[in-house]
């Protein structure tokens, strides 16, 4: 039995999609104006798990992700750079796919942009304004009216005196209450619009995903995503207006994933703590990140550090010497076994991935134990580490390629070379010959391992 904590009842509750065995979900993307960071990792890997874990589990997922790909920050980007707002878009939209595909992220059936939703974004305006939900000020601007949505604040659970304080202070005028926030704005000169019955203008933030998920999900859908920060006020926001547009339930369970912290403080650029996915990508293998990502339920903060990765390192090594020399011998993967039913029990606990995680380590365990003495089982429990390995993302490289993986200044042919000459050392009985090349490859953080008569080698990580 599947469980989920739902942000909207803040308790964990049985799953049960509208359809049966059809889930339709969305989550916010990325607003895409420069790379994306370790935050941005952090939602795409979290839920790229829960998508593939849902699969696995035999439902059939509908997984949206949207673009902001128009917003105040890509104008002034787009300006400060001297180039047109699109170009700038779609060049990070590459790039962020980069990233995507490097940390082994599986790309959503959807990826809707805002700027291919200007039409659907102004019916629902319209509606708003039709049903006494919304109001065109005289400064051109067209805003939600909080007031007449009883509901407001039933998923961040903010008062109305909390929300009050969370206005800005230099109130618009031409609201009607400081509460109130924008569904349309006039463009200025320059910038990107489109026509609409209030002028030329463009759409705010929040309608957009409004617009976004009832086009590819309809009015009410399963699941709505997204990172913590994004609670208040954007899809506090996002279920004022679908609600009151459709007169129905917008979203049944609404999950965030918690924020990345930086030695235990706050990731901002102003702290000098903010790395982008580039740069941690050039400091460590892609699996490391995401094995990283997920040794904290999704829920979680949890704490980027030199420490912690370093130990998500060793964690991967250890599993994947286990795997080698077992990878490539056949094996089947065993049905319901202990391991298995443990396995899914954790993620059925609302995606539990580190006590998931450990019932692997428990493999890991009974494999080494059964390598030497009972092989035919050893492969079956390898088989099976892959497949669930599988549904977390991780495990598809192979061991060689994982534990020879960091040492990019080391010329390969060369340590291969040295290999060859020590075996022939060993085999002419000049130990003195292969104790040197052994010393001449330990200068190199390359360690050799003789078994069975089989040699191999690995880097040597500090």
């Amino acid at each position: 039995m599947l469980k989920i904590y739902n942000t909207l009842t803040h308790k964990k509750e049985e799953f049960r999609p509208i359809e049966p065995g059809k889930i339709r979900m969305y989550v916010c993307g990325l607003t895409t104006y420069d790379y994306s960071h370790i935050g941005h990792a952090r939602m795409l890997v979290a839920f790229d798990v829960i998508v593939r874990y849902l699969r696995s589990s035999g439902f059939d997922v509908t997984y949206v992700r949207n673009i902001t790909d128009v917003d105040d920050k890509i104008i002034q980007r787009a300006n400060e750079n001297n180039e047109p707002f699109n170009e700038l878009t779609e060049r990070f939209i590459g790039l962020m796919h980069e990233d995507e595909r490097a940390l082994n992220i599986q790309a959503p059936d959807l990826e809707p942009k805002a700027t291919g939703h200007i039409t659907e974004i102004i019916e629902i305006i319209k509606q708003l304004i039709n049903k006494d939900f919304a109001y065109a000020a005289d400064n051109g601007d067209v805003y939600y009216a909080v007031n007449k949505f009883q509901d407001y604040g039933k998923l961040s659970r903010k008062n109305p005196e909390e929300l009050l304080a969370g206005a800005r202070i230099d109130i618009e005028e031409s609201k009607h209450d400081p509460r109130d926030f924008t569904l349309w704005k006039p463009a200025k000169e320059g910038e990107p619009g489109w026509d609409s019955p209030w002028g030329y203008g463009r759409p705010g933030w929040h309608i957009e995903c409004s617009a976004m998920s009832s086009c590819c999900l309809g009015e009410t859908f399963d699941i709505h995503g997204g990172g913590s920060d994004l609670m208040f006020p954007h899809h506090e926001n996002e279920i004022a207006q679908s609600e009151a547009a459709s007169g129905k339930k917008f979203v049944h369970t609404w999950m965030h994933n918690g924020a990345v912290r930086v030695d235990d403080e706050k990731m901002s650029k102003s702290l000098g703590n903010f790395f982008t996915i580039r740069e941690v990508l050039k400091k460590y293998p892609a699996e490391v990140i995401r094995y990283f990502l997920l040794s904290s339920q999704y829920r979680s903060a949890i704490n980027y550090s030199e420490e912690n990765l370093q130990t998500a390192y060793g964690a991967l090594e250890r599993f994947y010497n286990a795997l080698k020399g077992l990878e490539t011998r056949q094996g089947v993967a065993p049905e319901n076994s202990e391991y298995d039913l443990r396995f899914h029990a954790a993620m059925n606990d609302d995606f539990n991935t580190p006590e998931a995680i450990g019932v692997l380590f428990e493999l890991v365990r009974e494999i080494n134990r059964l390598r030497d003495t009972d092989i035919e089982q050893a492969q079956q429990l390898t088989a099976l580490l892959k497949k669930l390995g599988g549904v977390l993302g991780i495990f598809e490289m192979s061991a060689e390629d994982f534990l020879r993986e960091g040492g990019d200044d080391i010329d390969s042919e060369h340590v291969e070379s040295l290999i060859t000459k020590r075996k022939q050392a060993r085999v002419d009985k000049d130990w003195t010959l292969a104790d040197e090349i052994r010393d001449e490859l330990t200068a190199l953080n390359v360690v050799v391992e003789d078994k069975d008569g089989v040699t191999s080698w690995r880097v040597e990580r500090g």
